[in-house]
């Protein structure tokens, strides 16, 4: 009887290891900002469950002049802080965001402002090397002007080839996101959206990408991301976790109900891709539990 109640004991606690495996198949990971990270807010963000963030050094970039608030040994030195309390609290530094806007676009025509944000991407990637994170993330291109979306993509081709490099030296991986497209002029007609704005688009420039550049796929930038998910297979790396409608920068939190996003559909797709990487929140909720807590309400959708 005592071995009867022993093995079914057993075969019980194996199920729920299994169950709770099932369960927590994603690590969960929040997006914050370097200057927010301190010891007390990673302290928190352990405590909590999550297991780790992506973040970027956007709090300490002038985006106009591509220069940085703080002196070369000042940015050190708030790295290797950042890297050491991450350690202490247990939080994996999973992704970096690269700064982005006007004046920051791998994808410039013109040669010169190209440059100037090669190496000002070269700067960041020698500050965020000391974090060691897995991921470094780059914005395909800013909007476009009228009728040069394919000078666009040979540079922003020449730049992914320039700056892998260097990330590889990190020994790091490098992605590209997708960016939001729902019509391929903006309101005003004066301008293109973003590259890789649409599937079809994602699919024809990661063809001419070196293989070991991959992608990252915002749930907010596209309606219905599980086809993107889909078509872009083992080569999706890690995610942007938002609700939306592909029309608009939303960033809904995901158990707002506020998106149009399938989360059973996603949750499928990211299961047929053999998705490896976080549940990535580039969304936020008034409290930091909210982020598990609505994970495992997805999770019961997602059935």
């Amino acid at each position: 009887m005592f071995k009867l109640r022993k093995l079914i004991l057993i075969t019980f606690t194996a199920f729920l290891i299994v169950t709770s495996a099932q369960a927590q198949r994603y690590k969960v990971g929040i997006s914050i900002g370097a200057n927010s990270l301190t010891k007390k807010k990673l302290k928190q963000i352990s405590d909590v469950g999550i297991d780790c963030v992506e973040t970027g050094l956007t709090p300490y970039i002038n985006k106009d002049s591509l220069t940085f608030i703080l002196d070369d040994a000042e940015m050190m030195k708030k790295m290797r802080e950042l890297k050491q309390a991450a350690t202490e609290m247990g939080v994996e530094i999973w992704s970096i965001h690269m700064p982005y806007g006007k004046e920051i676009d791998i994808s410039f025509v013109d040669e010169a402002r190209r440059q100037k944000v090669i190496a000002f991407h070269q700067q960041v990637l020698k500050y965020v090397s000391v974090l060691k994170p897995k991921i470094i993330l780059f914005h395909p291109s800013y909007y476009l002007s009228l009728n040069q979306r394919d000078m666009h993509i040979q540079q922003l081709i020449k730049s992914v080839e320039e700056l892998n490099k260097n990330v590889k030296t990190m020994k790091a991986t490098m992605v590209i996101e997708n960016m939001l497209g729902p019509a391929l002029l903006v309101a005003k007609g004066n301008q293109e959206r973003p590259l890789m704005r649409t599937v079809e688009e994602c699919l024809a420039i990661f063809k001419l990408l070196p293989d070991d550049v991959y992608a990252a796929v915002d749930l907010n930038h596209i309606a219905n991301p599980e086809k993107l998910l889909l078509a872009l297979g083992s080569r999706v790396k890690t995610l942007h976790v938002a609700d939306g409608d592909g029309q608009a920068e939303r960033h809904y939190f995901p158990c707002d109900g506020k998106g149009q996003n399938n989360w059973k559909a996603i949750f499928n797709a990211l299961k047929n891709i053999q998705y490896q990487g976080p549940f990535m929140y580039e969304s936020t909720t008034a409290n930091l539990e909210g982020y598990l807590d609505c994970y495992r309400e997805l999770l019961k959708l997602s059935k």
